[in-house]
């Protein structure tokens, strides 16, 4: 894994940092002030959301944002401090899709390496059909299998939970699947 070095300047005092390995046992780089000598680590961000369902067709989201501005996602976005997962990927679900749902079980954990995320999403069994889309969604629909448009999805980590689903739908079987992405 690549070490990222977005940390400039120091949380604490506001001084420049440097990266170097720490003198307490760590191994990693870390951003260590110059000054007051505080280390700051980096941690990977958790992207949560759902996978929602309607009979034999799930919905997605045509982004009205970037990055990928008109491509189809499933609702889900960055979990916010205070927030447990799955009241993340309720509240990402109604902000993005306007939906009325049940949350299901988690369904995908999903390591996306190369961009420091870890993306959760759970099944979620729609219960109303009406949908009041927010302003970072341009259009919400459901889908069959048939007609995702898998050339439009705007992130791998989509691609590969609608792939866990609809093979897993087969059996009716729906476990945890846990995916690296390097």
């Amino acid at each position: 894994m690549k070490n990222h070095t977005s940390i400039k300047h120091c949380k604490a005092c506001g001084e420049k940092v440097t990266y170097n390995i720490p003198k307490d046992g760590d191994t990693k780089l870390r951003a260590i002030c110059n000054v007051c000598e505080s280390i700051h680590y980096e941690n990977p961000l958790n992207v949560v959301g759902t996978l929602p369902i309607w009979k034999d067709q799930v919905l997605l989201c045509k982004r009205n944002i970037e990055p990928k501005l008109g491509l189809w996602t499933l609702p889900a976005g960055f979990m916010e401090l205070g927030e447990t997962l799955q009241e993340g990927a309720a509240r990402e679900t109604v902000e993005e899709a306007g939906a009325v749902f049940e949350l299901l079980d988690l369904y995908t954990i999903t390591s996306v390496v190369y961009v420091g995320q870890v993306h959760f999403y759970y099944r979620a069994e729609l219960t109303h059909l009406e949908f009041n889309p927010g302003h970072e969604t341009q259009e919400v629909r459901l889908f069959s299998e048939k007609d995702i448009p898998w050339d439009d999805l705007a992130f791998r980590t989509v691609k590969e939970t609608l792939k866990c689903y609809f093979q897993d739908r087969i059996t009716n079987q729906f476990p945890l699947h846990q995916i690296d992405l390097n």
